[in-house]
């Protein structure tokens, strides 16, 4: 069984004992979250496609912890003007190991 779920403006496939790294959630280590945005579920043949959404199904998971990801470089420049920029940046995630796909 998986489904997916709609979550930080993006879409994520998922099964039960999965760990999927999201964007940043509130919450701590060992807190649960409940996704309610489940938009398709596939039960051993059996589809389901919501319009957008599955009225009544829902995804636990637990949040493993939140971290920040791999510094990246921005870095800017006009050629022949003497304009560079340079700045860093590091996202904020969140790891999330999921516990139960219910579906009503």
């Amino acid at each position: 069984m998986y489904a997916i779920i709609q979550t930080c403006g993006r879409q994520y496939k998922v099964s039960k004992e999965d760990i999927i790294v999201v964007d940043k959630m509130p919450g701590e280590a060992g807190d649960s979250v409940d996704f309610k945005d489940v938009v398709f579920v596939s039960n051993n043949g059996e589809v389901k496609i919501g319009s957008p959404k599955i009225e009544g199904a829902s995804v636990k998971a637990e949040i493993v912890d939140q971290f920040r990801g791999e510094k990246i470089i921005v870095f800017k420049k006009h050629r022949r003007q003497n304009y560079r920029r340079k700045m860093g940046h590091r996202q904020s995630l969140t790891n999330l190991k999921i516990k139960e796909i219910t579906l009503v």
